[in-house]
């Protein structure tokens, strides 16, 4: 899932996103249009696909068949996998162009993998030419590219027909004026002939009907931009679903980064796990064993010392025991285990600074480790209002929505909470980012904050 930071109105800080900096424009959106160079690039982009995707889909078609012919033989492969090779080539020139011309963000495919299984041959030789045909002929992204080059022609006729037809039209009416004034006199009459034949013949020569023509052709041509953006969205579709990266390789990329974050948190958590007990618990044993020892030499000859050494050894080991109880609160507190979120949230927020509302509404328990991560993130939440939003109060809500474990904490403080790189609330994100979940920061200056949690709900089966 997608991680979402900040929750503001549109223009929020932004002039240029309709805000209080933007100027308004005093030529309508209408008159603009024809005259964009959103319009003109993506008119661009309509007129050479028409002769790029002639030169596809003939070669396409060619090598398709020519392969499919001639599978009988050993020549059938070559020319199956270049042409697919080729198809993947003409790919990348259709993203490119959906890039420049349509302002299309789409990432490149998966690249062909070859599984060269005998080392010792050169890549160069027969195992390695082998081995990229059947890579080629394996990949699905190859025949992905080779559907773009046989669905896109028909459309691209289509809609080049269309674009062309509709942006003449226009033009050629809103222009009617400017060649009545050219061309006065057409076949010993004014105006410029319409339509007929020697016998019937039409002429738009008088001023309502020159006024009329203009007119129809301004309305076609502030529609042109319209129409010829309702072509490219079909191109846009077409090109990111058949030549973009699958599904199955955004996810498998998407999990290799989450895995990637599972394990340095995991990492840090246990740095932090040996910081805390070499800093802490086990500092305090050493000075308890070494306190020990010398109330042991002193009992004999000053049982009185000996005794205040031991008082204060005890007390050694209470402060040793509440570390150790805190540590393992803060890897996996028994509360939430033997009783689950709605007591081990409450436990949490009596120990924050400000008074905290908590409101559980669950039926069942999550899993564990949701239930777990459910929990570590409110208490962040919460140690981030103790320390940093100045709050009189805030409340913790947690509900289930469908197949979503929802949490949100609130608070009246001061605002202005960052989500960005670096700071506790990106990390946070990208914890739960590693669990399909997602995080939502609503934090304007002054107040109120609204940190928003999502986890994807997974029922415990114990």
């Amino acid at each position: 899932m997608a991680t979402q930071y900040g929750n503001y109105g549109p223009g929020y800080g932004h002039p240029g996103a309709g805000g209080v900096g933007e100027r308004p424009h005093r030529v309508p959106t209408a008159l603009r249009e024809p005259f964009s160079g959103r319009h003109w690039r993506e008119l661009l982009y309509v007129l050479l696909g028409f002769p790029v995707s002639v030169v596809l889909f003939v070669l396409t078609v060619t090598m398709l068949s020519t392969g499919v012919g001639l599978t009988l033989t050993f020549l059938g492969i070559p020319v199956l996998a270049a042409g697919l090779a080729m198809c993947r080539g003409f790919g990348a020139l259709e993203r490119a162009r959906a890039r420049a011309l349509l302002g299309l963000e789409i990432a490149d495919p998966e690249p062909v993998r070859v599984q060269n299984r005998n080392r010792n041959r050169s890549r160069g030789g027969r195992g390695g030419a082998m081995a990229w045909m059947g890579a080629v002929l394996r990949s699905g992204t190859s025949w992905r590219h080779a559907l773009f080059a046989l669905v896109q022609f028909p459309w691209v006729v289509f809609s080049f027909s269309v674009t062309l037809t509709v942006w003449l039209l226009g033009w050629t009416m809103l222009t009617y004026p400017l060649w009545f004034w050219v061309f006065p006199l057409y076949g010993g009459q004014g105006g410029v002939q319409l339509y007929g034949d020697a016998q019937h013949q039409v002429y738009l020569d008088n001023p309502f009907e020159i006024t009329v023509t203009a007119l129809v052709g301004l309305l076609v041509t502030m529609a042109t931009p319209w129409i010829v953006r309702a072509l490219t969205t079909v191109d846009r579709l077409l090109v990111h679903g058949l030549l973009g990266p699958s599904r199955l390789a955004s996810r498998v990329v998407e999990l290799e980064s989450d895995r990637g974050v599972v394990v340095d948190t995991a990492a840090a958590d246990l740095r932090r796990i040996e910081r805390d007990l070499h800093d802490g618990a086990q500092a305090r044993l050493v000075a308890l064993a070494m306190d020990l020892g010398l109330a042991k030499e002193k009992l004999r000859e000053d049982p009185r010392a000996a005794a205040e050494m031991v008082d204060s050894a005890h007390g050694e080991v209470k402060t040793a025991l509440q570390e150790l109880r805190d540590l393992a609160r803060g890897i996996h507190p028994a509360v939430l285990t033997d009783r689950g979120l709605d007591a081990a949230l409450s436990s949490v927020a009596s120990r924050c600074t400000v008074p905290v509302r908590v409101e559980v509404d669950l039926v069942d328990r999550p899993t564990p480790a949701i239930e777990g991560i459910a929990y570590f993130t409110v208490s962040e939440l919460l140690q981030n209002v103790s320390k940093h939003s100045r709050a009189r109060s805030a409340s913790v809500d947690v509900w289930r929505a469908e197949d979503r474990l929802m949490l949100q904490v609130t608070d009246d403080g001061v605002g202005g909470a960052d989500a960005s790189g670096g700071s506790g609330l990106a990390g946070l994100a990208g914890r739960l980012d590693a669990v399909d979940g997602i995080l939502v920061v609503d934090s304007p200056a002054g107040g109120p904050t609204t940190v928003t949690a999502e986890l994807p709900w997974r029922e415990s089966r114990g």
